[in-house]
C-alpha cells in the first residue's frame, strides 16, 4: 500500500529557506562570506598589510553613548532597519564588512593594541555598507532616527589583516604595526583616523575570523629626477 503525501508549496518555500539560512549558518562557523563584500583594487601589499583603493559606496550608520554594551546596541539598532524596521517593512541584504571609528581624542599609548567611531571617547558610531544595487532615493526610510545615511566617497586605505576575536588590544597592536609600515612607506600618508571592520556573525569561529583596521591615506608629492616636485599618480 502506497501512502503519499501532500505538502503545500508554502510548506515547502519555508523548509527551503530554513534549509537555505541553515546552510549559510554553518558555512560563516568555518568564515565562509555569504553576503556581499565591499569591493576594492590592491595597490601595494606587504604579507598581511594593503594599500586599496575604494570605490563611492552608501552607509547607513548610528552613533550611541560608548559602553561596554554600545558595540551590541549599535549593530542592534542598524540590523532592526535591515531586518524591516523600515517604513517601506522591507528587507535589505547584509553586507560586510561592519565597520566601526574612533575618535582620538584621549591619547592611547601605541605600545598596546565592525566599522567604530568614538567620539570624544564617549560616543560610538557603526556603519553598515548598503548593498550595491541600492541609490541613496532608492533606500527605505528607517523608522529609528538615530540613523542617518551618508556617501563614503572614493578613497584610499591601509589596512591590516587578523583573525581572532576583535578586543580593544589586538586592535590598537594591529593599528601600530600598520602605522610602522606606513611611515616606511615614500609615497603615501595619513590621511585620517583608524576604522575597524569585522567581517563575520558572532557564531564564527575566532580562528577562521577576518578583521582588519583600516586608515586612510593619500599620495604624496614626490620629487622627480629633474628636481621638479610633482604629483604622484592616483
Amino acid at each position: 500500500m502506497r501512502v503519499r503525501y501532500k505538502i503545500k508549496t508554502k510548506n515547502v518555500r519555508r523548509l527551503l529557506i530554513m534549509a537555505l539560512f541553515s546552510l549559510q549558518k554553518a558555512c560563516s562557523v568555518f568564515g565562509v562570506n555569504t553576503v556581499e563584500t565591499l569591493e576594492y583594487d590592491v595597490l601595494l601589499q606587504n604579507k598581511n598589510k594593503e594599500i586599496r583603493s575604494y570605490k563611492e559606496y552608501i552607509v547607513a550608520k548610528v552613533t550611541v553613548d560608548k559602553t561596554e554594551e554600545s558595540d551590541s546596541e549599535a549593530f542592534r539598532i542598524l540590523a532592526g532597519y535591515i531586518f524591516g524596521d523600515n517604513t517601506a517593512k522591507q528587507k535589505i541584504d547584509m553586507t560586510s564588512p561592519v565597520i566601526t571609528q574612533e575618535d582620538r581624542s584621549e591619547k592611547i599609548a601605541m605600545t598596546a593594541p565592525v566599522l567604530i567611531e568614538k567620539q570624544g571617547n564617549t560616543k560610538e558610531t557603526m556603519s553598515f555598507s548598503m548593498p550595491s544595487k541600492y541609490k541613496m532615493q532608492d533606500l527605505p526610510e528607517p523608522k529609528d532616527k538615530r540613523i542617518s545615511f551618508a556617501k563614503v566617497p572614493a578613497h584610499m586605505v591601509a589596512a591590516i589583516r587578523y583573525s581572532g576575536l576583535r578586543d580593544r588590544e589586538k586592535r590598537l597592536r594591529n593599528e601600530k604595526e600598520l602605522m610602522d609600515w606606513l611611515e616606511s612607506l615614500e609615497d603615501y600618508q595619513l590621511d585620517g583616523e583608524a576604522k575597524y571592520a569585522g567581517y563575520n556573525p558572532p557564531w564564527t569561529l575566532p580562528f577562521f575570523r577576518r578583521n582588519e583596521v583600516l586608515i586612510p591615506v593619500k599620495r604624496i608629492k614626490v620629487v622627480a629626477p629633474n628636481s621638479k616636485t610633482v604629483e604622484s599618480p592616483q
